[in-house]
């Protein structure tokens, strides 16, 4: 089987593809986007592991649960969402490895039993990967949020993707939500908040040369408007240990969304 790509995807806003929104058509690109992600990949993984931006530990910990449960972390949504479903099995055998590969390098690792898919997992693979047939490893960040050890996790990672095993952040590259409220809540003015944090962020994951780019992710905080783009990075470092599992890997940029004031990108590496 040929290497398997990895990927970092927007994960959208809470239940946002499972409702309706106005206008109507607030989250339809995102949502093609992960529905392309199979033909995308050309290939059907043998499991995925994903790291979310919305779970944080001390040291980076890795789920064992074989049948995790999913966890609602919004709030304030309509009531169906949260009736929502997505019976995706866990991969002991994968977590394992995971552990293996993370400890090689000296990377010290907890795991977790008990820990369920938080949003950032089922709702955008829900709609990537309807069927719930591929089994998922959830990985945390760590909550020191450092960027240059979320690198040196994706690199140790590496390995997997001659597994057959897609990796994948599930963030966004916009995260600014003070003013995302304000968009969603106010007449539009028409600006699209983050273009120079974009603009920086594709330039940097694009560069060909693959110790460049992870310098220049490991300083993402002096980018042009790095910290509007984000007040705090949890939502962007998935796209670090993506990049850190590129390896040589040039990246390509796959999507350019513009939502509730705010811009999303996805990018694919391989």
């Amino acid at each position: 089987m040929p290497r398997m790509p990895t990927i970092f995807i927007p994960h959208g806003g809470g239940p946002c593809f499972f409702m309706e929104w106005n206008p109507s058509d607030t989250w339809n690109r995102q949502a093609e986007y992960l529905r392309g992600i199979p033909k995308a990949i050309g290939q059907k993984p043998k499991a995925i592991l994903i790291i979310s931006g919305h779970w944080e530990e001390r040291v980076v910990t890795v789920q064992t649960n074989p049948t995790p449960p999913l966890y609602f972390d919004y709030h304030g949504f309509p009531p169906h969402t949260y009736e929502l479903t997505y019976p995706a099995p866990g991969d002991t055998n994968l977590s394992e490895r995971v552990l293996g590969l993370l400890s090689a390098v000296g990377i010290e690792a907890n795991t977790n039993s008990k820990r369920g898919y938080d949003h950032g997992v089922f709702i955008p693979l829900k709609v990537a990967f309807p069927d719930a047939d591929i089994p998922i490893v959830q990985l945390s960040l760590r909550a020191d949020l450092d960027p240059a050890a979320h690198i040196a996790i994706g690199e140790a990672l590496l390995p997997l993707r001659d597994e057959e095993v897609l990796i994948i952040g599930s963030g966004n590259t916009y995260h600014n939500m003070g003013k995302m409220m304000r968009a969603m809540r106010g007449p539009s003015s028409g600006v699209i908040e983050g273009q120079d944090f974009d603009n920086w962020l594709s330039n940097a994951v694009c560069d060909p040369n693959p110790d460049i780019r992870n310098q220049k992710l490991a300083n993402w905080a002096d980018a042009p408007g790095g910290k509007d783009a984000h007040p705090r990075e949890e939502h962007l470092l998935p796209l670090h240990v993506v990049a850190g599992a590129a390896g040589t890997d040039r990246g390509v940029k796959t999507l350019e969304d513009h939502v509730l004031g705010g811009i999303e990108s996805a990018y694919q590496f391989g």
